[in-house]
């Protein structure tokens, strides 16, 4: 009778175990949930996605390149007289050439893995959020030491994004300045490293174009407007067999009038810095395409009733 009394008992608390397990583990899944939200509201943010997105497209379009020191150094005249002299007057062409080179390809495995890194963290974002929103319980707890690695992984992926938005150094394996040039002087400790101009663009509100000429403005993104030598190229867009002129200006400013163009066609006009010495990748361009007008077009809109 005592054995048959106690099981009712027994049943009741391997129940009430059950549901406590059961209630442990809601609660431990919730936890877990709660810490993947936080990341992905937080660190790994669809905000801090685009931001990176935009950081990643400016850099694109940006110019690189060698930031040289020091800038000047003091050498010895025939007369052993010290001048202050440009470093740039005093660096072998060659080698100079070489380093521009070394500039080019360390800049362009920046931005590939940049934008790799970008699609890594765009992809570990949507991998996260498919297990909180969709996945039931059993799937997430089984799959929560892969859940942890990629937490991991797209910590370090952020990490190492944030370190490569920024051009480095570069490491010269030679002197870039011979003996025979400093006459006796100490060779310096030159030091190369790569920095960024922002890309210049079009203003597309101050640039038009009327019967036979056209008026381009531009200027530098995200900075204040300064004066730089720029290459102004255009050319016809042309039809069929036709040939299209093109002409390439020189611009000290930051505007220029292109005359003798054809009325009533399409002209394509491109504006970019022009190059340097230490200029090491330059490839974006910005584009504008602007039709010049027919006789009929001014007369139409001199025509055309005021309100």
């Amino acid at each position: 009778m005592a054995a048959t009394s106690n099981e009712p008992k027994s049943s009741s608390e391997s129940t009430a175990h059950r549901e406590e397990q059961g209630s442990a583990t809601w609660e431990l899944c919730l936890r877990r949930r709660s810490l993947i939200q936080q990341f992905l509201h937080s660190s790994l943010s669809l905000r801090y996605l685009q931001k990176q997105q935009d950081k990643v497209h400016l850099l694109q379009r940006c110019s690189f390149y060698l930031d040289i020191e020091p800038k000047y150094v003091n050498v010895r005249d025939q007369n052993h007289v010290l001048h202050r002299t440009e470093i740039l007057q005093l660096i072998d062409r060659e080698r100079l050439q070489r380093m521009r080179k070394v500039g080019k390809t360390q800049t362009q495995i920046q931005l590939l893995l940049l934008t790799e890194l970008l699609e890594q963290l765009q992809q570990g974002w949507e991998e996260l959020n498919f297990y909180v929103e969709v996945c039931d319980m059993v799937t997430f707890f089984s799959q929560w030491d892969a859940i942890r690695q990629k937490l991991s992984k797209l910590t370090g992926f952020m990490e190492t994004l944030l370190s490569l938005e920024f051009p480095g150094k570069i490491c010269a394996k030679h002197s870039l300045v011979s003996h025979a040039d400093l006459r006796g002087t100490r060779r310096p400790s030159i030091r190369l490293s790569l920095y960024t101009k922002m890309p210049v663009v079009f203003d597309r509100s101050e640039s038009f174009a009327l019967k036979n000429w056209a008026r381009l403005k531009w200027f530098t993104e995200n900075q204040e407007s300064h004066l730089e030598q720029c290459e102004l190229s255009f050319k016809l867009l042309t039809f069929g067999l036709e040939v299209g002129l093109g002409r390439t200006y020189q611009v000290s400013s930051n505007s220029c009038i292109v005359p003798d163009l054809k009325p009533g066609r399409s002209y394509e006009f491109t504006i970019r810095r022009s190059p340097e010495q230490t200029l090491v990748f330059d490839e974006w361009r910005d584009t504008i395409i602007l039709t010049t007008r027919t006789a009929e077009d001014l007369q139409s809109s001199t025509c055309a009733p005021e309100g």
